[in-house]
């Protein structure tokens, strides 16, 4: 179609929009509860682009970071530089993952040319079922149903990372334990981030229940930012871990004080069993690919729906000319948006653990799918309801939204063989259930399920059942260009508004050109098929006028993302990390 060309200023405002929006175009669900982090976005401070010759890894704090980077100075792996990165993450960050939640890693082996995925999602204990967020016949609200025993699903990270070690690894185990235990045993200090969450009292879980109030609260205040701890009981279960394997997590002393804290809890006791952590399995899985432009974009596949959504938004996205827009313009917080809208009615109705409920993958992402899905977006305004679709395979569901929290964290890694890591890793809530045991947190992940079951006499896809794993948000990524080299790693926590946040940040870099930079200081807007939120204290709010003439309903908030993503260049690496969070990137 030709371009609409803008033949007089005084156009009226709304039809300026429209012909912008237009000049891009092709020829031819349930509102979620809103989840805010309980954290203000202070503004963007530009981050310097971190630059390496042979090896890099972006992540959420500086000590994590430090650990991978020791590891890759080693001559360590992609893997082992992760291994060590997130086993200091789960004590400097307790707040978004650790050893007592769950991740999804893509690896990337340069030699073989292989990309594949690990699956450490958590499971629901077998004895569970659609009535577990129940209470005498009475649905537990979201409030209720986090804190406690009930919402703890079985740990999958360590699983996950021993199976990706046992392939990809260089170095022994037990080396990429020695910086976590150190700090653990020596000290380390609170960040601001973890003292404004404990002040704050977001997860009224971890204020009450022992013995997370004592180590977060002692003398019954929020550790303050700056107080150097302690967490002996960590660097013990961490050397047991070492020196053992896995089965010290999973077996033996730690499996029972891990199923006694959770049936015993004082709140909400749960089901999971030693059985539960015994049979617990990780899984190697396919890795969805995507054409986009000239790129193949690849992410996870179910129980995530992050790497399908994230997908069908490029895909419908590849039907409009973005790069003839601005970014941060309204034009472009329109397209985006509408495509988001599209993929998340979509996710609601048919995204879940496919080994439970079956997934029409092929059919979601089928360029005539997602074609007509396109065609649905009108240029001028904002859809009123954006309905799930009819792809090829699906059955008749019930639509029904899950709570996801914010507080999940992203590392990338890339080391001296030209191997990499794309891991998203979570605990859910801030401090997840509140229950810790052994110096870790344990999820509240079960509460990603729909807490009902059926609705209208339908069932729901991602409803509670035994064994199975959680529908999921996390959206680690990595971009090839035509010729199979990796270009780009990239994800982010932010729950539910991952899937927007990863979106735009694979747009800033593929359509618009931005370095990650750039890419990374864009403000934010998310749109879940609910309301259009701009991120506050940005030229976005500028913006909010004209959207709301499109018919949206627009919120100005704080939208605290935590990109960590290293692009691939001829003459090296470059690396960031997002200054909305405490991360940092570091080459070798």
């Amino acid at each position: 179609m030709k371009l609409f060309y803008l033949l007089l200023i005084n156009f009226s405002l709304l039809l300026s929009i429209q012909t912008a929006v237009a000049s891009a175009l092709p020829q031819q669900s349930v509102p979620q509860q809103e989840i805010r982090e309980p954290e203000a976005t202070t503004g963007l401070t530009e981050q310097q682009l971190v630059r390496s010759k042979q090896a890099m890894v972006a992540a959420a704090h500086p000590l994590a970071v430090a650990a991978g980077q020791k590891i890759l100075a080693k001559g360590g792996s992609a893997v082992d530089a992760a291994i060590a990165t997130q086993l200091m993450l789960g004590l400097v960050e307790p707040q978004s993952s650790g050893i007592g939640g769950g991740a999804f890693i893509l690896h990337w082996h340069k030699a073989s040319q292989r990309l594949t995925s690990f699956d450490g999602r958590e499971k629901a204990p077998a004895l569970a079922d659609g009535e577990l967020f129940s209470d005498k016949g009475k649905q537990l609200d979201w409030r209720e149903a986090y804190v406690g025993g009930k919402s703890v699903g079985v740990p999958g990270v360590l699983k996950a990372l021993a199976m990706a070690h046992q392939q990809y690894g260089r170095l022994p185990w037990p080396a990429l334990f020695d910086d976590a235990i150190t700090a653990a045993e020596q000290g380390f200090q609170v960040t601001p981030r973890m003292a404004k969450h404990l002040k704050m009292g977001w997860n009224q879980g971890v204020k009450t229940l022992a013995p997370a109030k004592d180590y977060f609260y002692p003398d019954g205040q929020a550790l303050a930012s700056g107080k150097t701890i302690t967490n002996p009981q960590y660097g013990k279960l961490l050397r047991a871990i070492a020196k053992e394997g896995v089965v010290a997590f999973y077996q033996g002393e730690n499996a029972e004080a891990l199923v006694k804290t959770v049936r015993s809890a004082a709140t909400n006791p749960g089901l999971l069993s030693l059985e539960d952590l015994r049979n617990y399995q990780a899984v190697e899985r396919e890795v969805l690919c995507q054409p986009y432009r000239q790129y193949q974009v690849c992410g996870m596949a179910p129980p995530s729906s992050g790497g399908i959504a994230v997908l069908q938004i490029l895909g419908i996205l590849s039907e409009f000319d973005l790069a003839k827009l601005q970014p941060g313009s309204a034009e472009a917080v329109h397209l985006l948006s509408q495509a988001a809208r599209l993929a998340f009615a979509d996710r609601e109705r048919f995204l879940a653990d496919a080994d439970y409920s079956p997934v029409p993958v092929a059919g979601l992402l089928d360029p005539a799918y997602l074609a007509s899905r396109a065609k649905l977006i009108d240029p001028q305004r904002n859809l009123t309801v954006a309905a799930a679709g009819l792809p090829d395979g699906a059955e008749s569901l019930a639509d029904a939204a899950a709570i996801e929290f914010e507080n999940t964290s992203h590392l990338s890694v890339v080391d001296q063989y030209g191997n990499a890591v794309s891991m998203t890793t979570s605990i859910e809530n801030v401090f997840g259930s509140g229950l810790m045991v052994n110096g870790y947190l344990l999820n509240n992940q079960l509460t990603d399920f729909s807490l009902r079951a059926e609705v209208n006499g339908k069932l729901v896809a991602n409803r509670v059942e035994g064994g199975k794993r959680p529908r999921s948000s996390m959206a680690p990524m990595m971009v090839f260009d035509q010729d199979n080299n990796l270009k780009l790693l990239t994800g982010s926590p932010g729950g539910s508004r991952i899937i927007n946040y990863v979106a735009q940040n694979l747009v800033a870099v593929l359509d618009w050109q931005l370095n990650l930079e750039q890419a990374i200081n864009l403000p934010r807007f998310t749109h879940r098929n609910d309301y259009l939120a701009l991120e506050a204290g940005t030229p976005l709010a500028e913006l909010a006028p004209r959207l709301e003439a499109m018919g949206y309903q627009v919120r100005l908030q704080d939208l605290n993302s935590g990109i960590h993503a290293i692009a691939v260049k001829a003459e090296g690496l470059e690396g960031v990390a997002d200054p909305r969070r405490e991360g940092t990137a570091a080459g070798h």
